[in-house]
């Protein structure tokens, strides 16, 4: 302020200063000095400042010429090189600032909810109980819970009514000829729940030719049914493979000469199938659909519409919590240059389980996917690769006192509430007498640490990994292993020692998670991540191995991702080598990133694309009927 007041009276008084004299009143009020000092400054602010001051030496031709613009450029190469020469990701800001960190919990809403919930609950219960007269109305009943998203209030009637399908499937394939649609929906509700029907039973569906017999495409319903099932294919069934390519191409051409309803039905299904979709998403859009079925049960909707407003509730209440944690976190503030998402990370951890039971495992999974995030940017969007070097070496320490070797302070910052974050955990897991969990927790963040160093390293030295060597890292930078870590903080009836070490061996079905979190990640990222001078990406290792264009390493990269979605599948049949519970938690996770990385978005980093859905879960209610 006192260099503007000086420029103000040498204007007053008509002084032309030496060139020295501006220069050192200059760089101060270029705000030059307040960025040379403070490395949490992004580049852009610097680059504005040098842009002024040589605007500037434009009205001083008797002392500014070509020597004294070189000097500027100079310093200006000089300053920036001090400053490690950040770059910045030039995120969008947070679309929903704090809107949800306001929210009032309704309590006598709430329980006005509760209270229906449960008067219903005895009557949809009388339901399930009555269809089991019939296997067919009883599958089809389990497929309408799971669809209006209130199959969790029956998980043991479901285990029990299914295990007794299932263990009188050949005789009810040997007594009854069922037709297309319902022989679909036996294969996917069973397979969908770990039990493992033979895809043979389609071979009555093949004419002598050895393909799909015609008379199948006037089914519409059926080639749906179908369509939907073949998303549950293991490796060796090509049955399921031909099943899929036959009925996408006369559903494509069905949708457009269907009614307006049931054509949007099949868009949708083309665009996301059930087995892909997260559970709490396509519940809410199947609400609506099943509203406009004349033959919907009304007690059956009455009960799934109350349900969902009742748990958004909750949901709403935890994403104001995390809210506030977030903004009294500061990092808006203290880290600019990171994606401000809370809201978007709160969307998707709610995509792994929606159930009332799991809060503490969400919270727990939002906070410590926000650190990855959180250090994730640090490392591709700011540092430098020293400081990067000295945060990795801290973290692996994980004590306080390895905070002197970290030579920024925004660096500090973020260490400091990584280590708060650790000791929160230490402590709620030690209550629970669970101690080991927060180990392997922290174990995993680390690893997660380690291998961000690796691409970082890759990125400084320009060098371009094999495929094979960029997945072995990329495996673990997905993210995955430590959030599925963190998710079992909260499930202390099913995740002990033996459940983390499970994790820890990284089995096929975690592979496979992982791998589609990298590469869906690589394919819609990688243009904006190589501007910005992140190492190689997935897509770059791959043209680079086998010398082909970037097209075509991305149709590889997405038969690679279909490919293991069947070892995911593989993975979930019975018998099973971890609880079905967290596996279906993997396959939520699985399925939460196919809907951030849909139609070749990244809605992580811009948000837009999944506005609606976050104003469909935890802003909007389902309209009840009066």
């Amino acid at each position: 302020m006192r260099c503007y007041h000086a420029e103000a009276e040498w204007a007053d008084k008509c002084h032309v200063p030496t060139f020295d004299e501006y220069v050192l009143n200059g760089l101060a009020t270029s705000g030059y000095g307040a960025v040379m000092q403070d490395s949490s400054r992004m580049k852009g602010i610097r680059e504005a400042a040098e842009a002024v001051m040589a605007a500037s030496f434009l009205g001083l031709e008797e002392v500014a010429g070509v020597e004294e613009y070189e000097w500027l450029k100079n310093l200006a190469a000089n300053t920036n090189q001090q400053n490690n020469s950040r770059r910045s990701g030039n995120f969008p800001p947070s679309l929903w600032g704090c809107s949800f960190a306001s929210f009032a919990f309704p309590k006598t809403e709430f329980e006005s909810y509760s209270r229906q919930v449960e008067e219903l609950k005895e009557n949809v219960k009388d339901m399930l109980i009555k269809s089991k007269e019939d296997p067919v109305e009883n599958i089809e009943f389990i497929n309408l819970l799971c669809r209006l998203g209130v199959s969790y209030h029956f998980d043991s009637e479901i285990e029990n009514n299914l295990t007794e399908i299932f263990d009188d499937l050949p005789n009810l394939l040997e007594k009854h000829d069922y037709d297309l649609y319902t022989l679909s929906l036996l294969f996917r509700v069973l397979r969908q729940h770990g039990f493992k029907m033979p895809c043979v039973v389609f071979e009555k569906l093949k004419d002598t030719n050895g393909e799909f017999k015609k008379t199948m495409m006037n089914d519409v319903k059926g080639m749906l049914s179908l369509y939907e099932a073949s998303f549950l294919s293991v490796h060796g069934e090509q049955i399921l493979d031909e099943a899929h390519v036959f009925t996408r191409a006369n559903l494509e051409s069905s949708a457009m000469q269907s009614s307006q309803r049931l054509g949007d039905h099949i868009r949708n299904a083309l665009i996301r199938p059930f087995h892909k979709g997260t559970p709490r998403i396509e519940a809410r859009k199947y609400i609506s659909f099943y509203e406009e079925d004349e033959s919907r049960n009304d007690n059956l909707l009455k009960f799934a519409k109350i349900d969902f407003n009742r748990v958004q509730l909750l949901h709403k209440q935890e994403l104001s919590i995390l809210s506030r944690w977030w903004n009294d976190l500061n990092f808006a503030e203290e880290l600019p240059y990171a994606r401000d998402r809370i809201v978007e990370i709160y969307f998707s951890m709610n995509g792994i389980h929606f159930e009332p039971q799991y809060a503490f495992s969400r919270m727990m999974t939002s906070k410590y996917t926000k650190f990855i995030s959180l250090v994730d940017d640090t490392y591709d969007a700011h540092a430098s690769f020293e400081e990067i070097q000295h945060f990795t070496d801290a973290v692996e320490r994980c004590t306080m006192d390895a905070i002197d070797q970290l030579p920024a302070d925004y660096m500090k910052v973020l260490y400091i509430a990584l280590l708060n974050l650790f000791n929160e955990t230490e402590n709620d897991m030690g209550k629970q007498g669970r101690s080991y969990a927060s180990y392997y927790v922290k174990e995993a963040f680390k690893e997660v640490v380690r291998c961000y160093h690796a691409e970082a390293e890759w990125a400084d030295k320009c060098h371009i990994p094999t495929f094979d060597e960029y997945v072995l890292n990329g495996l673990v930078t997905s993210g995955y292993g430590a959030v599925m870590a963190a998710s079992f903080l909260g499930l202390e009836e099913v995740a002990g020692v033996e459940e983390y070490e499970w994790l820890k061996s990284n089995p096929k079905i975690i592979k496979a998670a992982k791998m589609i979190g990298r590469l869906m990640n690589d394919v819609v990222g990688h243009e904006d991540e190589q501007k910005r001078g992140d190492c190689a990406s997935g897509v770059e290792c791959y043209m680079k191995q086998y010398n082909i264009s970037e097209k075509k390493a991305i149709e590889e990269i997405q038969k690679m991702n279909a490919a293991v979605w069947k070892d995911i599948n593989e993975d979930c049949m019975r018998p099973t080598k971890a609880p079905m519970l967290l596996l279906q938690l993997l396959v939520n996770l699985v399925r939460a990133t196919e809907v951030i990385y849909a139609n070749g978005d990244d809605a992580y980093t811009i948000p837009l694309s999944v506005k609606d859905y976050v104003s469909l879960l935890f802003i909007e209610q389902v309209p009840l009927c009066d």
